[in-house]
């Protein structure tokens, strides 16, 4: 079983002006990879708690992962990979770029997409665009990986190319 914390940055969404659709998505689609969500929250766009929440999944809930979604634009309140950024240890950039490449197919307005991946301690964190669609392109092409990139954190050392 994986632990994931869910974290969604909506200033309306934390308002409940706006329902959470890309939240909800995620709690579905971790479940193909034996995810159980442990928490689910919605904030502001608000780096500070950002970070409070991202480093308190990380190192007192234990989270194996954590997944965001919201602020990964380039909109004066998009500040999610800033906040990341100040809480990883180590940047996994293949997966973002693979991320947005997938979004790319679709439409090019996915390159401006400026999410993270990278690792706290002993919890893999993604970033994902705040939109449905996002969420389904950008999670669904890295999902099936998780679990090996999570052994691999956690200290298997079977080589990789078998």
């Amino acid at each position: 079983m994986i632990s994931v914390a869910v974290l969604t940055m909506s200033d309306k969404g934390s308002k409940g002006e706006r329902v959470d659709e890309s939240g909800k998505l995620i709690c579905e689609m971790v479940k193909d990879i034996s995810g159980k969500v442990v928490t689910h929250e919605i904030i502001p766009d608000e780096q500070k708690i950002i970070e409070e929440r991202l480093k308190h999944f990380a190192d007192t809930m234990k989270a194996d992962l954590i997944v965001t979604t919201g602020g990964t634009g380039v909109s004066p309140r998009d500040i999610t990979p800033e906040a990341t950024r100040n809480v990883i240890e180590r940047e996994i950039p293949g997966l973002a770029e693979v991320m947005r490449a997938e979004g790319c197919m679709k439409t090019i307005r996915a390159a401006i997409s400026r999410g993270l991946v990278g690792i706290r301690g002993s919890t893999l964190i993604i970033n994902l665009p705040g939109s449905p669609k996002g969420v389904v392109e950008g999670l669904g092409v890295i999902l099936s990986t998780i679990p090996h990139v999570l052994e691999k954190m956690h200290g298997d050392d079977a080589e990789c190319g078998r």
